[in-house]
């Protein structure tokens, strides 16, 4: 493995990660609720769940998020090797892991562990498990 030192960034990957730490923190203390993206976007999508207002300008903030970093800092070259049905799997095996393990990587990964929670520590070791073995697989199994 090499780094890339021309393109090394971390400045801006912790500026991203205190932003998150902040964002999420004081949607804890404000709502009282863990700030997992996949039950924040089914409470959106859900008609006449609690809080559906403040849970929608939230998701809104992680979408338009990009957009505010193109405008300030300029675009950014995304370059994707996997086709488009490849993206289509992974996202609808993601979305199914999500329901299965009652929250996502921000919910489990991020706030669970920061609460010292021992059923994120589980999901998050499971959600880090399969992608270490999807990996695997996928580059020295099958050579994509």
């Amino acid at each position: 493995m090499t780094i890339d030192w021309s393109h090394f960034t971390p400045w801006t990957a912790l500026m991203g990660g205190v932003l998150i730490g902040v964002a999420v923190s004081l949607f804890a203390l404000v709502n009282g609720r863990v700030a997992g993206i996949s039950g924040l976007l089914g409470s959106v999508l859900q008609p006449g769940s609690e809080g559906r207002g403040e849970k929608a300008l939230f998701v809104l903030g992680v979408l338009l998020s990009p957009l505010l970093w193109w405008l300030w800092a300029g675009p950014v070259q995304v370059e994707f090797e996997t086709p488009v049905w490849g993206l289509v799997v992974a996202g609808l095996l993601v979305g199914l892991g999500t329901r299965y393990a009652a929250g996502c990587t921000s919910g489990h990964g991020v706030c669970g562990l920061a609460r010292l929670s021992p059923r994120s520590l589980l999901a998050t070791l499971c959600f880090m498990a399969s992608g270490f073995a999807v990996v695997f697989m996928v580059r020295h199994v099958w050579g994509a």
